[in-house]
């Protein structure tokens, strides 16, 4: 078809547009690649953000954190030895014998609660994290509660997983109070030496824990699809029962799974209109995995996880200017920050058989998770928690940050623990930049006046940094060569050093 001549000038305007662009990319594509060459720049006295963000991490429940796993105690020793405020607790729906206290419904004057099989591992849990804040997310409702066509089983075996638990939609107990009461007997059991039941009768425990945040379900967007209103109405509920029984709690609320697809969420949880009066909105949680597609090569996913990471940070900037606008007293924390490899999808099927992940992929999720936790202290947000412990076959194995045949913790536990070591809330972050995109640099001068520089390879090879003034500084890394060892560390003698790939590292400069 001929184009009519008046559109023509604007065809090769665009034409134009579209070219130069272009050129200027494959110039590029030419140049930075081969480029092992790094400069660092910084301006020390040009402060851009004063972090408020504690890096932690969560801790998932599962068999190979029950005593007597050959994990064990590695496990739990590691928990202990990271020294992490707000670390996240989670008795989730793919064993129910661990994690719901209550499988049965009360009848006939007898109730069901059982936490022989609960208790051990939370014990251990509040033992490890002891004289540090946690959040405890006990995160799925007894089954019974909602109205299903027929009774939901679950398997004898308590280390069975079962990925079909969660099941309806609508509370068989419509005032919501039946499910909202159970969670108030679970804060009592663990804070307050036991509760009464359902029919009168007093349970004791022995237990007097001191849990800083309650945080009120977990992905509500997938477990049960609750719209906003009723997870609401659920929250309000929940804190309304808890607060009776324990009225120093603070509350967690929303913990979306997928947040980019969830604004509407947002906007009806943090506006107080939708909720009671003096309901807290304490802070909010909401998650983050990048994820590639099945076919996608390590060469592939090194691209893959930190575009799909600044796509997620171009969401938090969304996210936090609705909560600044609705509730800027409400915290945030981003409790579920890492990588889920293809290889884990699947997992739920019989003849799932795991494909061994190469040693360079913990160091690509661990330099991921230093990226998203500086970025994300840029931000503002508060809390910055690494996804999970432990994780094995059939339990997204690529999450895990101990080897699951070991214990030994690998390169996304030492990543956590390198940042967790050098920085926190109130580090100032000054003006910092890197010449080539390949290597973020951030630059951090601590509440003590020390200077330090986070470095991070988005890619698997080694480039050369420089950095102005670094001559006799000190500097920490874990890459491929440190393995599931503690991070490394070496003098510089010069003002030159090498990061290798998907290395994180920290210098620290001389006073």
């Amino acid at each position: 078809m001929d184009t009519p001549t008046a559109v023509r000038p604007y065809l090769v305007t665009a034409l134009v547009i579209s070219i130069v662009p272009a050129l200027l990319l494959a110039q590029e594509s030419k140049e930075l690649p081969d480029s092992r060459e790094v400069k660092v720049t910084l301006d020390w006295q040009k402060v851009i953000a004063t972090s408020k963000t504690t890096p932690t991490l969560q801790v998932v429940v599962n068999p190979m954190l029950r005593r007597g796993s050959p994990i064990h105690d590695q496990a739990f020793q590691a928990l202990k030895d990271l020294q992490c405020d707000y670390v996240r607790y989670v008795p989730w729906l793919p064993y129910p014998k661990l994690a719901v206290a209550e499988l049965e419904p009360p009848k006939d004057g007898q109730t069901h609660w059982d936490f022989s099989l609960i208790d051990p591992m939370t014990e251990d849990f509040m033992n490890a994290t002891q004289g540090h804040s946690v959040i405890l997310n006990f995160s799925t409702i007894p089954q019974w509660m909602f109205k299903t066509e027929k009774p939901v089983p679950y398997l004898s075996d308590p280390d069975q997983v079962v990925w079909n638990y969660t099941q309806g939609t609508g509370f068989r107990d419509p005032s919501l109070k039946e499910a909202a009461d159970y969670f108030a007997r679970l804060v009592s059991w663990y804070t307050k030496g036991g509760f009464t039941d359902e029919f009168g009768k007093r349970h004791e425990s022995g237990h007097n824990y001191k849990i800083d945040y309650w945080e009120v379900l977990n992905e509500v967007d997938f477990e049960h699809a609750m719209s906003p209103e009723t997870y609401t109405r659920f929250y309000d509920a929940a804190v309304q029962s808890i607060r009776a029984v324990q009225p120093e709690m603070k509350f967690v609320g929303m913990s979306l799974a997928t947040p980019t697809k969830m604004p509407r969420f947002f906007e009806y949880f943090l506006n107080a209109k939708n909720h009671n009066t003096g309901i807290p909105l304490d802070m909010i949680s909401y998650h983050f995995y990048a994820s590639p597609k099945p076919d996608e090569t390590m060469d592939s996913k090194q691209f893959t996880y930190f575009e799909q990471a600044d796509k997620f940070l171009d969401v938090v900037r969304y996210i936090e200017s609705i909560r600044q606008r609705l509730s800027p007293a409400t915290r945030t924390t981003i409790n579920e920050i890492g990588s889920i490899d293809s290889s884990d999808f699947g997992q739920e099927k019989p003849d799932y058989v795991y494909p061994p992940l190469p040693d360079a992929y913990w160091n690509l999720s661990g330099s991921l998770f230093a990226y998203i936790y500086s970025e994300l202290a840029r931000q503002g947000i508060d809390i910055a928690g690494e996804s999970q412990l432990v994780g094995y076959p059939t339990q997204f194995p690529s999450v895990s940050m101990v080897d699951w045949k070991t214990g030994k913790p690998n390169a996304r536990y030492w990543v956590l623990k390198l940042i967790h070591d050098h920085f926190g809330p109130g580090d100032k972050m000054v003006s910092t930049n890197a010449n080539l995109p390949y290597v973020y640099a951030q630059g951090f001068v601590t509440p003590g006046g020390e200077r330090k520089i986070l470095l991070l390879s988005k890619r698997d090879r080694t480039f050369q940094v420089s950095i102005p003034g670094a001559a006799g500084s000190q500097v920490h890394f874990v890459d491929q060569t440190t393995k599931l060892e503690p991070p490394a560390t070496a003098n510089l003698a010069d003002e030159k050093l090498e990061l290798r790939g998907f290395g994180v590292a920290v210098v620290v400069l001389r006073k």
